[in-house]
């Protein structure tokens, strides 16, 4: 009976383990020691020693990044630039006929003078505004002195007196200290110069070629996933768009509360305040605490603690309204992250990269995180399956952009998408215009047709074989064979 027992116990094992039963009697009959090692111990075994080595790479990759940040900071500046940008570009383009050189180069030059009037106009206000915030700081340094020593603390003023005295002599001694953080700090800015001026050029080429250099990286893939590549590559630019724009959204709207509620409580330097709030903005949780506290401390050493209050309070409203209304519908549709996720991203980004980390590393997961539902099968951009007017070509224009002469295929791409746009106005658009502008429409429309076509028959290799001759000779053969 105990024998029967065991048979059946021993079958049901192999029914639901059957690896490990075929190793186990393998190993038995070989006399292999591995024998009492059990399946399961080796599986998680060899699982283990992948996932190190996927977590080694993974170290290796951050380390030379970092390392390499110089360079790799700019180019995360200008490709989230670029993606904001890049509608800009395609209007120049699209409608005022600029060469792609040109619709570049306006775009980035109105940028930059945008930027450059608002941080010019930020500075002038808190130059004005600086010495009216020092005499208020002093006032309220003699204030603080004059509270410990005849308020409730009944401080000795000469006590008060060596505590200074001993801060500038350790100021005093610590002067090369600060000499060589000055250095320092005098690096910094040289490497951010030169990062900003890194970033200004490729932020052109971006937008002048963009579509030319992305090709040129997908050609380095192989055949057979380059156009699922180039297609989730797609939903993740259009991510990284929408997180750009809701970023500049959420931006404004905590710059505009703060640095109204500043200027109504009479607070100085409300402008500039605004303007740190909105850059501040751009790293998420983070930025948003430091900024709020830098607006009360002013509104405390400009006002007293009452205005501090207030300002406080205009801080916490404003974050209210853009955590429990903004972020969730406006973030939270653009990038498909739960705060959960946002916050354990910055934090681990902080703790490796510091501020730069903080910086970009919600868009990257947010693309990354549409590549990957793509790949898996979840397209959260349906619709461009059918746009002509998505960025990256129109449908069914990858194989023109990729085979062939790299430069003429991007550019038989980009006449293909101008004619299917051409294609989907109707004859009752096309009647809203005079006679004039009709009969101008439907022969740029055919001119457009008949040069795609000559690129497309220039490219096949027989045709070109046999159109080397275009001359009298040629069209007399031609004619004769018709004949």
């Amino acid at each position: 009976m105990a024998e029967s027992t065991e048979r059946v116990r021993a079958a049901g094992t192999a029914n639901r383990y059957p690896e490990e039963a075929l190793v186990s009697v393998t190993a038995k009959k070989d006399d292999d020691p591995d024998a009492v090692v059990p399946w399961s111990v080796r599986a998680a075994a060899e699982w283990s020693w992948r996932v190190l080595l996927i977590i080694t790479a993974l170290a290796v990759l951050v380390y030379a990044l970092y390392w390499m940040q110089i360079i790799v900071v700019p180019l995360l500046v200008a490709t989230l630039i670029a993606v904001l940008l890049e509608p800009i570009n395609q209007w120049l383009r699209r409608t005022l006929r600029f060469p792609r050189a040109l619709a570049a180069l306006t775009t980035v030059v109105g940028t930059l003078a945008a930027i450059t009037a608002l941080l010019t106009f930020a500075g002038q206000a808190l130059v004005d505004g600086f010495s009216d915030l020092a005499s208020s700081a002093v006032a309220g340094f003699d204030h603080l002195l004059s509270w410990l020593s005849e308020g409730p603390l009944k401080i000795d003023p000469s006590k008060i007196s060596e505590v200074q005295q001993e801060f500038f002599t350790k100021l005093q001694d610590n002067a090369s200290v600060l000499a060589s953080g000055a250095m320092t700090v005098t690096t910094s800015v040289g490497q951010v110069l030169s990062g900003a001026l890194i970033a200004i050029f490729c932020l052109f080429f971006f937008l002048m070629e963009g579509r030319r250099i992305w090709l040129w990286c997908v050609r380095l893939i192989p055949v057979s996933a380059r156009e699922r590549t180039h297609e989730a590559a797609i939903r993740g630019w259009m991510t990284l768009r929408g997180y750009a724009r809701t970023q500049i959204l959420v931006a404004a709207v905590d710059a505009i509360g703060i640095g109204v509620g500043a200027w109504l409580l009479g607070v100085p330097l409300f402008l500039p305040l605004g303007v740190l709030v909105f850059l501040g903005s751009f790293v998420p949780i983070v930025g948003a605490l430091v900024t709020g506290t830098i607006a009360v401390l002013v509104a405390a050493v400009s006002h007293g603690l009452s205005t501090a209050i207030l300002m406080l309070i205009v801080v916490l409203a404003v974050q209210q309204i853009e955590g429990n209304v903004l972020q969730p519908f406006l973030m939270g549709h653009a990038v498909s992250l739960h705060p959960v996720a946002v916050l354990l991203a910055v934090a681990g980004a902080t703790y490796i990269a510091g501020i730069v980390g903080a910086l970009f590393i919600v868009p990257f997961v947010a693309f990354l995180n549409t590549v990957i539902l793509y790949f898996n099968g979840r397209d959260k951009f349906p619709a461009l399956a059918n746009d002509p007017g998505r960025p990256g070509g129109p449908p069914g224009a990858f194989s023109e952009q990729i085979e062939g002469t790299f430069n003429d295929s991007v550019d038989v791409a980009e006449r293909r998408e101008v004619v299917e746009l051409v294609e989907n106005v109707t004859e009752e658009d096309l009647e809203q215009l005079s006679e004039s502008e009709r009969a101008i429409a439907r022969a740029e429309r055919a001119k457009i047709k008949a040069s795609l076509a000559r690129e497309k028959t220039a490219s096949s290799p027989e045709t070109d074989s046999e159109a080397e001759p275009e001359g009298k000779d040629a069209v007399e053969m031609r004619d004769s064979s018709e004949s």
